[in-house]
C-alpha cells in the first residue's frame, strides 16, 4: 500500500524523470512526501509561472516532457503562461495542480478552479485523476500523449484527497518509441517534387529535431544545393556558417529572405507549421492564394492541410525524413547554385552590423558573443527589441544553444536558462533579456543562487518596453503611454543574491566584463545601459516617430 504522492513520484521514476520545478502548496503535500528522500531532484522556484517555464525549457533540451508541479488556484493561473509556450512551442510537458477535496467539488471552494475549461484551450489533454489506483494509468497516457504527433502540455488535476489516498496497484512500464522508419516511396516522392523547382527553399521547424537532424539537415542541403531557411527562433536547426543557411523567417526577419519566400516556387517544411510569424502574417504566404507548392512533412496528420495543401504531405518524423532525405543520391548542384547563392550572400550583408546610438551598441555585443562563446553554449531570451540584436547577428552553430519562445512570451529568458545551468552545468548559459524582460521573472535569482546555477545574464536597459514603445511610435507617434520603465540598479540586485553584478557603459568594456562574470562562478549580472534612441535593429526612435508621422499624414 502506498499513498497516491508515492505512487505519482514512482511512475515519474519509472519514465525516467530525474528532475521536477515545482513551487510547494498544501494541495500536493503528499507529492512532497513522495519526493523526500527520493534521486528525483525537485528545484523550488518562487513563482509558478518560472516553474512552468524552466520544465518547458528543459522539455525543449531533452525532448521529454519537463515536469511541474503548483498548487490550486493562484498557483495554476500563474503556470497557465508556461502552458501557453509549452502549447505554440510544441513542447512536451506535463504540468500537475493541486485541487481540492472531490467531496467540495461545486461549491466555489478555497481556490476551485475548473481545470479542464481552464486549460482546454491551450493544453493537449486536461484531466483530473479521481481514483488513487489509477494514477500510473493517467501518468502513462500523459507521457505518451506530450510527446507523440506534435508534441505540447498535458495537464493533470490532483484532488488533495486522492492524493493522499492509499492503493496497492503495480507501476506501469514507460512506453516504447513508436515505430519511425519513413518509406522509400515517400522519400522518393519528396525528392520529385524538389527536382522540379526553380527556386525551392526548406523550413526545418518544430521540437522534434537534434543536432543528428541538423547534421543530416547539412548534408542534404550541400548534396542537392539546397538554400535552408528556419523559423522564428529554430536557428539552431541548422548551422548558421553553413553556406546554405540563408537566414531566419518570423519577427524582425532580413527584408530579403522575406522577399525570396514570396518568390520561391516550392516550400519544403520539414516539421514547421509555416504559421503567421513565419509569413509575417500570411503577407508573404497566403493560404488561399498559395504561389508556392508546399510539400509538408509534419507529426500530426491534424496539421497536414490545415492551414496549406500539401503536395505531397507526409505524417512522420521529421528527424527520420531529414536522415532519409540526406541517404540520397547528390544532385548536380548548378541546378539552384545562384538561387542559393544569392540568399547567403542577402543573408552575410544582413549580419553585417548597423550602428545603432550610444556608447553600448547591441549590435557589437551580440557579434562579439557570437565571435567568442563556446559553440555550444546555450543562448536564451524571452521577447523584446533586443531580442532582435540576437536574431540577426549571433550565429548559432549547435542544435540545442537556442532556447527562445516562439510564442514571444516575455520573463521566459532567466528560467529558461536556469533550467539549461541546471541540465548542463559545465556548458556557458547566458540569458539576454531587456530590462522589461528580465523584471517578469527577476524572483528567479533565488533559485538560480539556491540550485548554484551560475547563469550569466546580459541586461539590455533602455527604460522602457521597447517594443510596444516602437508600435506606439509607429502608430501613435509623440504620445507616449504607459511604457517607461522605473527600474533597479540591476548590479546591486545581482550582488544582493549572493552573485556577480557589472555596469557597462561602453561598448568597449564589455569583454573584460564578460569574462569576469564567467570567472566569478556565480550567477552574473552585466548591466547594459542603453543610449534611449537606440530602438530597433534598423531604425532609431526618432526615425521610428518620424516614419509613423509621415504615414499619418498620408493617411
Amino acid at each position: 500500500m502506498r499513498h497516491g504522492g508515492q505512487i505519482l513520484v514512482d511512475a515519474l521514476k519509472a519514465n525516467g524523470v530525474e528532475r521536477v520545478f515545482s513551487v510547494p502548496g498544501e494541495s500536493f503535500l503528499a507529492v512532497l512526501d513522495g519526493l523526500y528522500n527520493t534521486e528525483i531532484e525537485n528545484v523550488v522556484c518562487r513563482q509558478e509561472g518560472g516553474a512552468a517555464m524552466m520544465a518547458e525549457a528543459h522539455g525543449k533540451m531533452t525532448g521529454r516532457p519537463g515536469i511541474a508541479f503548483v498548487t490550486r488556484g493562484p498557483g495554476a493561473t500563474n503556470a497557465s503562461a508556461g502552458v501557453h509556450i509549452a502549447r505554440q512551442d510544441s513542447t512536451p510537458m506535463i504540468l500537475f495542480v493541486g485541487q481540492i477535496a472531490r467531496a467540495d467539488r461545486d461549491r466555489e471552494a478555497f481556490q476551485e478552479v475548473d481545470y479542464r475549461a481552464m486549460f482546454g484551450p491551450i493544453a493537449k489533454w486536461v484531466t483530473e485523476i479521481d481514483q488513487t489506483e489509477r494514477i500510473p494509468e493517467y501518468i502513462s497516457r500523459a507521457f505518451q500523449l506530450a510527446m507523440n504527433g506534435r508534441p505540447g502540455p498535458i495537464v493533470l488535476a490532483l484532488p488533495e484527497d486522492m492524493i493522499s489516498g492509499r492503493a496497492e496497484v503495480a507501476d506501469i512500464a514507460p512506453a516504447t518509441r513508436p515505430l519511425a522508419a519513413v518509406a522509400p516511396s515517400s522519400v522518393a516522392a519528396i525528392a520529385d517534387a524538389l527536382v522540379g523547382a526553380k527556386r525551392p527553399l526548406v523550413v526545418p521547424g518544430g521540437t522534434l529535431w537534434s543536432q543528428q537532424a541538423a547534421d543530416d539537415l547539412a548534408r542534404f542541403a550541400e548534396s542537392w544545393g539546397l538554400p535552408v531557411a528556419v523559423p522564428f527562433r529554430r536557428q539552431g536547426h541548422m548551422n548558421n556558417d553553413h553556406p546554405n543557411y540563408v537566414g531566419d523567417l518570423g519577427v524582425g526577419m532580413n527584408p530579403a529572405l522575406g522577399q525570396a519566400l514570396e518568390q520561391a516556387d516550392c516550400i519544403l517544411s520539414l516539421g514547421s507549421r509555416l504559421g503567421d510569424t513565419l509569413t509575417r502574417g500570411y503577407e508573404l504566404m497566403n493560404p488561399t492564394r498559395p504561389h508556392a507548392r508546399v510539400i509538408h512533412v509534419h507529426p500530426s496528420p491534424d496539421e497536414l492541410g490545415h492551414l496549406w495543401a500539401p503536395d505531397p504531405g507526409l505524417v512522420a518524423d521529421p528527424r527520420e525524413v531529414v536522415a532519409a532525405l540526406a541517404a540520397l543520391p547528390p544532385r548536380p548542384v548548378e541546378a539552384w547554385a545562384d538561387w542559393t547563392q544569392k540568399l547567403r550572400a542577402n543573408y552575410e550583408n544582413w549580419q553585417r552590423p548597423k550602428a545603432t546610438p550610444g556608447d553600448v551598441r547591441m549590435e557589437e555585443v551580440v557579434t562579439w558573443l557570437s565571435q567568442n562563446l563556446p559553440d555550444d553554449a546555450i543562448i536564451t531570451n524571452g521577447a523584446g527589441n533586443y531580442a532582435a540584436f540576437l536574431h540577426r547577428y549571433y550565429r548559432f552553430r549547435r542544435w540545442g544553444t537556442q532556447l527562445a519562445p516562439t510564442s514571444g512570451s516575455m520573463g521566459y529568458g532567466l528560467p529558461a536558462a536556469i533550467a539549461a545551468k541546471i541540465q548542463n552545468p559545465e556548458k556557458v548559459v547566458v540569458c539576454m533579456a531587456g530590462d522589461g524582460c528580465l523584471q517578469m521573472t527577476v524572483n528567479e535569482l533565488s533559485t538560480a543562487a539556491q540550485n548554484n546555477a551560475g547563469v550569466i545574464v546580459v541586461v539590455a536597459n533602455n527604460g522602457r518596453y521597447g517594443t510596444i514603445r516602437m508600435h506606439q511610435e509607429k502608430t501613435y507617434p509623440g504620445r507616449v503611454s504607459g511604457t517607461d520603465l522605473a527600474n533597479p540598479d540591476f548590479v546591486a540586485l545581482a550582488r544582493a543574491y549572493g552573485g556577480h553584478g557589472e555596469l557597462v557603459e561602453t561598448s568597449a568594456d564589455f569583454a573584460a566584463a564578460f569574462q569576469r562574470a564567467r570567472d566569478a562562478g556565480t550567477l552574473a549580472v552585466i548591466e547594459l545601459r542603453l543610449d534611449p534612441e537606440a530602438l530597433t535593429t534598423g531604425a532609431t526612435l526618432a526615425e521610428t516617430r518620424a516614419a509613423g508621422e509621415a504615414a499619418k499624414e498620408r493617411a
